[in-house]
């Protein structure tokens, strides 16, 4: 019998009886993933044949046996397919899945059932599990959430490696007249692989909805021989202007006072820098607009 999750009435119709199937279970040979859906003990080869680490071979078990309990054609996606891809910016503690439309889906505690006005082309099989490509889960999301988480996620994506620009371009054409659609068209054609973090992402938005022009992520600042000596989490290079957000890594002692004589350096070759926290970001945005317009005026 393989890993793959069977239901009790599968098993049953395979000749084992109920008591055997309680052996079974009692004896470790048999787990039960789900309701109703069991398995062998041993879990699934990860993506490539490799071994998944324990804790997230055991998930995609139980992220698989809960598919057998939905609709033919069921696939992981959304929140969950983002993060099985490896850009799982937004968390949701639910299982998120697309069945196909009109189809009857049982209520599964724990789960969020998208049905599917797009059907779902070419599902990848991730650990195990049936997933709707990277950037299908991309281009859901980013017609769903706000501007300010789905920016960070297209930009992770993009980081990870998990879709190109062309296939998030594709995607979203054939999600045309669709809710949201229009916020997913002009984030992907801003998102970039080089932003290093939600709050870097979230900056460049915020900048850019201000009316101002989009900043450079990761601007490396080159010394006085053209060699590379820091780096800026976003900069507007021709104007010598920088701009960071400071996290709380930023309040340790030894990092204080390497930015010090960072700050410094800059300052003495030119760079006028300007500092963000969380505060600014997500209580004072138009404060960050009007200072980085007043400076990029005064240059």
């Amino acid at each position: 019998m393989a890993w793959d999750p069977y239901l009790y009435s599968e098993l049953l119709d395979s000749g084992l009886s109920r008591e055997q199937l309680r052996r079974l279970v009692g004896a470790g040979e048999l787990d039960r993933l789900s309701r109703g859906v069991y398995g062998r003990a041993d879990g699934p080869a990860s993506r490539g044949g490799a071994p998944a680490p324990g804790q997230q071979r055991a998930s995609n078990r139980r992220l698989a046996a809960l598919l057998r309990r939905l609709p033919q054609g069921a696939v992981i996606g959304f929140h969950t397919g983002a993060r099985l891809h490896g850009f799982g910016a937004v968390e949701s503690s639910a299982v998120h899945v697309i069945v196909p439309a009109g189809v009857v889906v049982p209520r599964v505690r724990g789960v969020v059932v998208h049905e599917a006005v797009l059907p779902v082309r070419d599902p990848v099989l991730l650990g195990g599990v049936p997933c709707a490509p990277a950037a299908r889960c991309a281009v859901d999301l980013a017609r769903a959430l706000r501007r300010m988480d789905a920016l960070p996620l297209l930009d992770l994506c993009l980081r990870a490696g998990a879709c190109g620009p062309d296939e998030l371009l594709a995607e979203v054409a054939r999600h045309a007249r669709l809710r949201g659609v229009c916020q997913a068209r002009a984030l992907i054609r801003i998102a970039d692989p080089r932003a290093e973090c939600r709050q870097e992402s979230q900056l460049r938005l915020l900048l850019i909805d201000g009316g101002l022009p989009a900043p450079q992520p990761q601007v490396w600042v080159p010394d006085r021989n053209g060699i590379p000596l820091y780096r800026l989490d976003l900069g507007y290079r021709e104007r010598r202007v920088g701009i960071e957000y400071d996290g709380r890594t930023h309040l340790d002692r030894d990092r204080l006072r390497r930015d010090r004589a960072r700050m410094n350096w800059l300052a003495a070759n030119g760079w006028q820098m300007r500092h963000f926290t969380d505060r600014d970001l997500y209580h004072r945005p138009t404060h960050i607009v009007t200072t980085v317009k007043t400076l990029l005026l005064a240059g």
